[in-house]
C-alpha cells in the first residue's frame, strides 16, 4: 500500500527525536481540518508504515517566543503584525507516539523498532489499517464513529462481552444512550453470526422504551423483541431458596441461625415430597419454625424476627412470576422495571435473586448466553465493605466466573470510584464518557491500563456523545463518537422543554382555579 493524496504534516528533528517511540511533525497541509490530540497518522519508513497516534498539538511563532520582546512592544504601543510578517511564522507541531510498523508485504503489525527519518511526509492514517491496527470486526457491534476519523466503529462481540464491560461517566453525560446503542446491535444481530439474550435490570426505567411502537419517521420497531417485567409485581418463588439465599436477605442473621433454617427447609421439602408434591411460602416457613421443638428459644426468636421481616417485603410466594427460565431468549431483550420502587433494599432483593437464578439456570444451560445490564451498579455493588448491599455477592461472583458459562456483565455507573472493586476489575472493556470528579478520574487512571494523564485530561472535556473505549474489545484506546440510536428515546431522553410540553398537552392548566 503505497501513500496517497495530500500529506498533512513533515515530520522534524528536535532534541528529544525521532525515536523508535515518537516524533514531533510540523502541520504543512491539512485539507480535513486542524490536526487534532487523537488522530491516527501513518509515515513512510524503509521497513514499512509507522502508525502513530497524536497526543498533543500546540503552535508557535518565533516573533512570540521570548516574552521581554513582547512586553518590549506591548509597552511602546506598538502593534507586532504592522512591522513583521507575524502570519507566515505562525505553524502548528504536533507529537505523536507510535504504535506499530505495518508490512505493505505481508499485512502484518510489528511493534516499531526503528525511528522515522525527518523530513518524512505524514499522512492521516488508511482505513484499512486503523480497522487491523484497532482489532475492529467488519461483523461486529457498530456504535460509531472513530473521532476524526470516518471509519466506523465495530467492535467483536466476543472481546468486548466475554470478559465483561462498564459504561462509566458524570449524569447526563449519555451512558443510557451508549447502552441503547448496544443493546439494539445485540438484537439486530443475525442467527448466522450468533445472538444471544439481553437481561435490563432498569433502576429508573429508561430502557421501557424499546417495548413502545415507534412514532417518529425513521425508528425501528424493537416492540416484538422485548419485554418489559413491573419489577413492582415480581413473585420470587420460596421453593428456590436455601438457608444460605435467606441469610444474604437478612445479613445479620447468625451462623446457628442459619444452620437450624436449614435443617427447617430440609425437612419441610422431604414432607412435600412424601407428600406427593406441592409448594410453600415464607409463612409456611415461618409455622414450620414457630411448631418446631427441636429449636432453642432465643433462636427461634431471632429466626422468627428476621423472616417476618422479610415477609413484609411481600414478595416471596410459593411459585415464581414471571418464570425466569422464559425471560432469556436469543435475541431477545428483558427489561425489568424497577422504577416504581423506592425501597433500595427490595430493589437488592429483586437484583440478588434474579440474578442468582439467571446464573444458575445458564451455568446448567437451560438458558442461552446472555448479557445482563445493571444500571446505577454502584448502588447495587458498591465498593465500601461497610456499606451492606445485599446483591453485592451475586454481582462478584457473576464478574468472576460468569465467562465460563457465556454470562455477561454491562455495569453502568456514574460514581466508578463507588464501585465494587472486585466487580471493576472483571470488566476487561470500558466505555468512558465525561467524568469530571477528581476522585473518579483518580480512580480510573489506576484501574484501567492504557489510559495515561493526557487521555484523563481529555476524559474531563468531552462532549455528550463522545466515548473512550479502552481495553480487551479494542486493541489501542481510541476516542468514538457515538451513533444516532434507532429505537424510540424513552422520558429521559426528551429535554425539559419538550417534558413541560407534553405535560401541558396531558392535563391543560385550569386559568379560572389559578385566578
Amino acid at each position: 500500500m503505497s501513500q496517497v493524496g495530500v500529506g498533512i504534516g513533515t515530520v522534524i528533528s528536535t532534541p528529544n527525536g525521532p525515536r523508535s517511540g515518537g516524533f514531533s511533525f510540523v502541520v504543512t497541509s491539512d485539507p480535513t481540518g486542524n490536526v487534532s490530540q487523537g488522530e491516527f497518522i501513518q509515515v513512510e519508513t524503509p521497513p514499512g508504515l509507522t502508525i502513530a497516534c497524536v497526543t498533543e498539538v500546540y503552535k508557535t511563532n518565533r516573533y512570540f517566543d521570548r516574552a521581554e520582546t513582547v512586553r518590549e512592544w506591548e509597552r511602546r504601543g506598538e502593534n507586532v503584525e504592522n512591522i513583521f510578517p507575524v502570519g507566515k511564522w505562525e505553524y502548528m507541531v504536533a507529537d505523536a507516539r507510535c504504535l506499530a510498523l505495518y508490512n505493505q508485504t505481508t499485512g502484518e503489525l510489528d511493534k516499531p523498532r526503528q525511528p522515522v527519518s525527518p523530513g518524512s511526509k505524514v499522512y492521516q492514517a488508511d482505513e484499512e489499517i486503523l480497522e487491523k491496527l484497532l482489532g475492529l470486526d467488519p461483523d461486529g457491534l457498530e456504535i460509531g464513529y472513530l473521532q476524526h476519523h470516518n471509519t466506523p466503529v465495530k467492535l467483536n462481540l466476543t472481546r468486548t462481552f466475554q470478559k465483561h464491560a462498564a459504561i462509566l461517566a458524570m449524569s447526563g453525560a449519555g451512558k443510557s444512550y451508549l447502552a441503547s446503542v448496544l443493546i439494539e446491535e445485540l438484537l439486530d444481530r443475525r442467527v448466522e453470526g450468533g445472538r444471544v439474550g439481553v437481561v435490563v435490570f432498569d433502576t429508573h426505567g429508561e430502557y421501557t422504551s424499546f417495548g413502545l411502537k415507534p412514532t417518529t419517521r425513521g425508528e425501528v420497531d424493537y416492540s416484538d423483541r422485548c419485554v418489559v417485567v413491573d419489577a413492582s409485581k415480581m413473585r420470587l418463588a420460596t421453593p428456590h431458596l436455601t438457608a444460605f439465599n435467606i441469610s444474604e436477605y437478612a445479613p445479620d442473621m447468625s451462623s446457628a441461625q442459619m444452620r437450624e433454617l436449614s435443617r427447617v427447609l430440609e425437612e419441610l421439602r422431604e414432607d412435600i415430597r412424601t407428600g406427593g408434591g406441592g409448594s410453600y411460602t415464607l409463612e409456611d416457613v415461618c409455622c414450620r419454625v414457630e411448631q418446631d421443638n427441636q429449636m432453642p428459644r432465643r433462636t427461634k426468636e431471632a429466626l422468627l424476627s428476621w423472616l417476618y421481616d422479610l415477609s413484609n417485603l411481600r414478595l416471596f410466594h410459593d411459585v415464581e412470576e414471571p418464570v425466569l427460565e422464559d425471560v432469556v431468549a436469543p435475541g431477545l431483550l428483558t427489561v425489568f422495571d424497577m422504577s416504581k420502587i423506592i425501597d433500595l433494599r427490595k430493589k437488592q432483593v429483586l437484583l440478588s435473586y434474579a440474578a442468582d437464578r439467571l446464573f444458575t439456570l445458564r451455568r446448567d444451560e437451560q438458558i442461552p448466553p446472555f448479557v445482563m445490564v445493571v444500571e446505577e451498579a454502584h448502588q447495587y455493588a458498591p465498593e465500601s465493605s461497610f456499606v451492606r448491599a445485599i446483591s453485592r455477592r451475586i454481582l462478584e461472583t457473576i464478574a468472576r466466573e460468569g465467562r465460563k458459562f457465556s454470562l455477561a456483565l454491562l455495569l453502568i455507573s456514574q460514581r466508578p470510584v463507588r464501585l465494587s472493586t472486585t466487580v471493576l476489575s472483571q470488566c476487561n472493556t470500558q466505555f468512558i464518557l465525561r467524568v469530571n470528579n477528581p476522585y473518579d478520574l483518580d480512580h480510573l487512571g489506576r484501574s484501567s491500563e492504557g489510559i495515561t494523564r493526557e487521555t484523563l485530561n481529555t476524559i474531563s472535556s468531552l462532549p455528550v456523545g463522545e466515548v473512550l473505549v479502552v481495553g480487551e474489545a479494542v486493541n489501542h484506546p481510541i476516542f468514538v463518537r457515538v451513533r444516532k440510536r434507532r429505537s424510540p428515546e424513552g422520558r429521559y431522553g426528551i429535554s425539559l422543554e419538550e417534558a413541560a410540553r407534553r405535560y401541558e398537552q396531558r392535563n391543560p392548566p385550569d386559568i379560572g382555579c389559578l385566578a
